[in-house]
Formats: C-alpha cells, structure tokens, sequence
C-alpha cells in the first residue's frame, strides 16, 4: 500500500486553484481549460511545443478542432509562442502560459470578456483558413496576432493584403507581411488608401509601351471595388 501511495505522489501536478475557480471569467470554456492543462503538463515534462495532433490523442477530439481550440486561446491572450536559440544557432519554438497566468493573478477579471474581441477580428483566421485552404499552423496564428496585437494593423488592412496576395498567386505569410510592412512604411492606414497604392504599383509595373492600351482592371483590383 505505501507503495502504491509514493506512485500517486510522484505521479501529481502542480496546477492552480485559482485557475479552475476563475476560467470562466477569462472567458475559458471546458475544451480550452483541458487543452491548458495539458500544454502545462508537457511544459513540466519538458516538451516545450506538443503539435496538436499529440494533444487531440488525448482528448476527445480531432486535430483539426485542437488547432482551432490552440488558435482561439492564442487571440484570447492566454497562450503565446516564444522563440529560444540554443548555442549552435538552432531558433526553438515554445508554449508559454505566461499571459495566463498574468491575466490569472495580476490583471482585474472581467465579467465579459468574450465581448473584448471584435467579430471582424475572430472572422480574419476564418477567411485565412479559407483562402489557405487548411489549418493555420500555431506559428501562423501568432504572425496574425503580431499584425493586430504589436503592429495596431486593422483587421480590413490586413484583408486587403490577403487578398492582393491571392490575386497575385503569391499566397504566403511572407509576400503579406511584405505588403503590410510597405503600406505601413508608406502612411497607409485605410482600405481607401490601399487601394490606391495597388493601383499605382500595378501601374507602374506595366509595360510603358502598352500604356495607351485599355486593360481590364477587372483582372488585378476585384477587391478594390469592394465595400469593406
């Protein structure tokens, strides 16, 4: 019997109280707490960044759905991805539940917090899946965040972007990220003036020769015509 009682002891993890008393005040559902329990016990096990179809084998559902629950707990702000590079250069991603923990024990809970993140915001990672044609990766999910969180990106901006890289057939995070970086260099900070900056790059990029030929804009700005 004290043998089996020293193998349940070693076998504990330490985990918050306050964390199973207050999730739902972080506007953490069920999936989310389980899928933040779990990402602390690999922490502790020292897997620093378990892909989501080991964390899905442990619970009742899919890959797909746990990118998704990873994704949502990310634009909530309660899991990050932090980069470490080891002595031979080598760049490691890892979960880090530190913003968790800071909104846990630091940050004045909200009675709704759900209602902080805009719709326009929570539809962005639903229309880059779309477009991609698949699940963000976590990393992905975290460039998105970056965009809205650090660089203060409109969600409409960054529509724009996509959809200029999907008519250029130029779909990655990359060519984006190009286009963000150049509008924000340039002043742009609405769609109208977007518009007007891909205009004026295509134009410049025609033929000069052709200039006086009549081309069907049609192929190169669907987007600009849109009402955002």
């Amino acid at each position: 019997m004290q043998e089996l009682y020293q193998t349940i002891f070693s076998d504990q993890m330490m985990i918050s109280k306050k964390l199973f008393s207050d999730y739902k005040q972080l506007g953490i559902d069920e999936q989310e707490l389980v899928v933040i329990l779990h990402i602390h016990r690999f922490i502790q096990e020292e897997i620093f960044f378990p892909p989501p179809l080991k964390i899905a084998e442990l619970m009742a559902i899919d890959e797909q759905k746990c990118s998704q629950l990873l994704r949502q707990l990310i634009q909530k702000d309660l899991l990050t991805i932090i980069e470490l590079q080891s002595e031979n250069g080598i760049v490691n991603e890892r979960y880090s539940l530190e913003p968790l923990w800071k909104k846990l024990y630091q940050d004045k809970p909200t009675k709704n917090p759900n209602n902080q993140f805009n719709d326009n915001m929570m539809n962005i990672f639903v229309l880059f899946e779309q477009e991609f044609g698949r699940a963000l990766s976590p990393f992905e999910i975290e460039m998105i965040n970056v965009w809205l969180d650090e660089e203060k990106i409109e969600p409409v901006l960054i529509k724009a972007a996509l959809r200029e890289t999907v008519l250029m057939s130029k779909l990655n995070f990359r060519y984006i990220d190009r286009i963000l970086r150049e509008w924000k260099r340039k002043g742009i900070h609405t769609v109208e003036q977007a518009r007007q900056q891909t205009k004026t790059f295509h134009a410049q990029k025609s033929n000069p020769t052709q200039s006086k030929t009549k081309r069907d804009d049609s192929v190169y700005y669907n987007w600009l015509e849109e009402n955002e």
